[in-house]
């Protein structure tokens, strides 16, 4: 009866621990699906964008001729400054090999100027040899982007983001910054742990509890420099890594 009972009962464990396991496994890729579908949708966003620019192309077209040929230059320059504006706002956020992340930038981009921001964004490396998933790559960026994009709700005006992304000899940078509140430095330390939140301070809970282990995951680094001016998030990952 005594060997019956501890039989069931490691029975249970095994089964339970088989559960937990599965569990964390579906958990694991339900998180996965959703960041490949928010780029999916990300990227049928962009090519709307694209597709309702080439129609319009031929409409500037006709209203920039008809201008010109009405030498009214001042008009034709208050008309072009919003077209080039937009246009160049989705050339920049192609200049990576990396459709989704170049869909993400434009998305955020978008986001940004909904929410009177200023975004300015700099690409100089497409990329191409980065190596980690397109979807982990998305969700770093994207929570630091939000979280700025939060912080700064509380500017009335002159709301500025930058998204530089560039590379060197041994590494590839992203650097994401913004002209809201100064993070204090009891919190520069804690925002990056599970559950802190705070919206003075651009913690979201999760949201950069994630960012730390993403980076964990493919060897990057990530430091945060935040004072009265700016605050800037400064991601790098090195080339030529071993994944852990």
């Amino acid at each position: 009866m005594t060997t019956s009972l501890i039989l069931s009962l490691l029975a249970a464990v095994v089964l339970t621990l088989c559960i937990l396991v599965i569990l964390i496994q579906y958990l694991r890729v339900k998180r996965s699906y959703e960041a490949i579908l928010t780029s999916y949708e990300n990227l049928e966003q962009l090519n709307s964008t694209m597709r309702a620019q080439r129609h319009d192309y031929l409409n500037h077209l006709q209203v920039v001729y008809g201008l010109v040929e009405l030498e009214e230059y001042e008009e034709l320059r208050s008309y072009l400054e919003p077209v080039y504006k937009d246009m160049m706002k989705t050339g920049k956020a192609l200049k990576t090999s990396i459709p989704a992340l170049n869909a993400l930038i434009s998305a955020k981009s978008a986001e940004a100027e909904r929410a009177d921001i200023d975004m300015y964004i700099e690409t100089k490396s497409d990329l191409k040899d980065l190596g980690i998933p397109d979807w982990e790559l998305c969700k770093v960026l994207s929570n630091i982007i939000d979280n700025g994009i939060t912080a700064l709700e509380e500017r009335e005006s002159d709301k500025k983001m930058w998204v530089d992304i560039h590379e060197t000899e041994d590494s590839y940078r992203f650097e994401i910054a913004n002209n809201g509140p100064m993070i204090d430095e009891k919190w520069k330390k804690e925002i990056f742990r599970q559950g802190v939140t705070s919206k003075k301070e651009q913690g979201h809970g999760m949201g950069l509890f994630i960012v730390s282990n993403v980076l964990k995951a493919h060897l990057g680094e990530l430091e945060l420099e935040s004072g009265e001016a700016e605050t800037r998030f400064r991601i790098t990952f090195p080339k030529n890594r071993k994944e852990l």
